[in-house]
């Protein structure tokens, strides 16, 4: 192992490894400290990659049920669970592979092993000291395990979800957000009956309402139970199964043969002696950084989930950007008020920018503006089913604020509308855009007009 670099950074997920390029770009000498064996963290090995995996395949079932109604009826599909499996993980072996690849061209040293402050320049790993002079912690977040539930190889977080054990009969999932609501519609897909159980109001918390609503009753047509203002008093594990008692909107009992828990996730901050180096870490285990990523010790930086929500992977790695730059003596920064979040269930829910909730709390004036996806041509020929494009504007400049979708593909369709708020765009600069015909990107064209007065689609 090295015992001096210019640079280490603390976890390889999307953030580090992207910071770690980039400063290697830069022509610093860079080492990547992580325990997993490949590159790709927690998003790449447990998360965002292997889930969006077994989403499509989620869809494409999904997609044969519906065209019944067309005329084409695909008989029930069988499922092979290892051979799914299987190509999971060879599509996530394939993507570590490559980012191996990438560091060795770099010439980016790995370094496997904890890593743990102790000095203001110098970490212990596996017993061996590593100095440096600058360092980016981008060590990650682990799931939220509720306190009071008995250990039971039946009860999941979501990294367990996602090893794909079996096909339960009777599902629960205790958290309706993101991850929850991705793992509903994976297993409700595969032939589980699910139930979700909520705290809050709404699933997808932070969504827009209108949105979120769309959502909650597409699923609730599809099978899912969602039971919302609902908190678990009591978990049991029982030859039968596991049995969770509810209070609230529901009350009662539910017994399923897995539950999951998808209530969150907690930053690794205080896994790393940071103290130790003069670091202040919060005691949930965020580490407080600047527009620049700075932490409180200015030569050393932190990124990703160990900063906090959002906790994204594309706010990671523009985060790790950012650091790799300003490591590097140029001058970057990172504005966190416009980080895209995309649910993708089926349909998908996006939003990017402020919500109308937010803008109020903010004393904002705003308006908003919709289209129904009920009139958009191109899901209708498509099968897709109840839909909205809603954007937030200045109701003087006409500047959009905000954007909320539910619809197919509506994390890709975001991708405009955050350009758009990133460049200042308006109404008019929107609704003056020529958009492909038949399009779902229509719907954000036909939301502009009709906060207009020129639509003619409604």
């Amino acid at each position: 192992m090295t015992t001096s670099v210019e640079l280490v950074v603390i976890g390889a997920g999307p953030g580090g490894y992207a910071c770690a390029f980039r400063a290697a770009d830069l022509g610093m000498k860079v080492a990547i400290v992580e325990p997993r064996a490949q590159l790709g963290g927690v998003c790449l090995n447990e998360g965002c990659i292997p889930s969006k995996a077994l989403l499509h395949s989620a869809e494409i079932i999904k997609e044969a049920h519906h065209m019944r109604d067309w005329g084409l009826d695909f008989g029930q599909p069988k499922i092979d669970l290892d051979k799914l499996r299987g190509k999971k993980d060879e599509i996530v072996a394939s993507l570590t592979q490559g980012l191996a690849g990438l560091a060795k061209r770099r010439k980016v040293e790995i370094v496997s092993g904890y890593a743990k402050f102790t000095g203001s320049n110098e970490l212990s790993i596996n017993g061996e000291s590593l100095s440096f002079e600058k360092a980016v912690i981008a060590a990650g977040s682990e799931p939220i395990s509720l306190p009071g539930w008995p250990e039971d190889e039946r009860i999941w977080n979501s990294t367990g979800a996602l090893e794909l054990r079996s096909i339960p009969d009777q599902l629960v999932i205790v958290g309706g957000g993101i991850i929850g609501l991705e793992m509903a519609t994976v297993y409700s897909a595969l032939g589980s009956e699910v139930t979700i159980v909520e705290m809050s109001a709404q699933i997808a918390g932070t969504a827009d309402p209108e949105c979120a609503a769309i959502l909650h009753q597409t699923l609730a047509s599809e099978g899912i139970t969602l039971h919302t203002n609902t908190g678990v008093t009591a978990v049991t594990a029982t030859a039968e199964g596991i049995e969770l008692s509810c209070e609230g909107a529901f009350t009662g009992t539910l017994l399923a043969d897995n539950v999951i828990q998808a209530v969150g996730r907690r930053a690794n901050g205080n896994k790393l002696d940071a103290n130790l180096a003069g670091i202040e870490v919060m005691d949930n285990g965020i580490i407080v950084v600047d527009e620049q990523c700075r932490t409180n010790q200015p030569h050393v930086f932190a990124i990703g989930d160990v900063t906090g929500n959002p906790m994204l992977a594309h706010r990671a790695t523009h985060q790790g950007h950012v650091a790799a730059e300003v490591a590097a003596g140029h001058e970057a920064a990172l504005d966190n008020d416009l980080i895209p979040s995309v649910a993708y269930t089926q349909p998908e829910l996006a939003w990017v920018g402020l919500t109308v909730a937010e803008a109020k709390a903010k004393q904002v004036p705003h308006k908003t503006t919709s289209f129904p996806w009920a009139a958009s041509g191109r899901n209708l020929a498509s099968g897709g089913g109840a839909g909205l494009t809603k954007l937030i504007y200045c109701p003087e400049t006409h500047r959009v604020l905000g954007a909320s979708i539910v619809g197919k593909g509506a994390g890709e369709l975001l991708a405009e509308l955050v350009l758009a708020i990133e460049m200042s765009a308006t109404l008019e600069d929107i609704a003056l855009t020529v958009h492909a015909h038949p399009t779902l990107s229509e719907t954000i064209v036909f939301s502009a007009e009709r906060a207009l007065g020129t639509l003619t689609d409604l």
